[in-house]
């Protein structure tokens, strides 16, 4: 019983291997996106194989380059506006940010001091009111390039 197991499996064992396919292709990483190809395509270019063993399979033809290019593509369409909702997500988080700093700053003149107190407090809350507007000015000036940045970039695959 064995012994016929033993044979049994390594019959099976050599009938399923089956030949291996390999192809080769180039990745060509450009300014406008990266492109798949059968021949090289200059400096950038880096070669890649392909192998499979599936004995029914053909070598992909010129269709499976422009698979790989569109996948490539939604991919970076995909990234490129999961970075500008995270952008306008950050912007928003900033202007809530300067929103409690100013209402704390407000909070600090509807306390009960004395007039000499409460002059020498109006005079730091609208220092504090101008730096806090100045800060939030410059990072979400900063934000809008970014995001306009990456509205060309996705503009451009799209």
């Amino acid at each position: 019983m064995l012994r016929w197991f033993f044979l049994t499996s390594c019959f099976f064992a050599t009938y399923t291997q089956a030949e291996k396919v390999t192809v080769s292709y180039y990745k060509c990483v450009t300014d406008r996106g990266t492109v798949f190809s059968q021949r090289p395509c200059g400096k950038n270019g880096t070669q890649h194989t392909l192998t499979h063993s599936n004995p029914e399979a053909v070598v992909p033809s010129e269709q499976h380059f422009k698979t790989l290019n569109n996948l490539e593509k939604q991919q970076i369409v995909r990234n490129l506006k999961r970075e500008i909702r995270a952008k306008r997500q950050k912007a928003a988080i900033l202007s809530r940010d300067r929103d409690r700093d100013s209402r704390e700053q407000q909070a600090r003149l509807n306390r009960i001091m004395d007039d000499e107190k409460k002059k020498q407090t109006i005079k730091d809350v609208r220092k504090q009111l101008k730096s806090i507007n100045k800060q939030y000015l410059k990072n979400a000036k900063d934000i809008d390039k970014q995001i306009v940045r990456l509205e060309k970039q996705l503009a451009r695959y799209q």
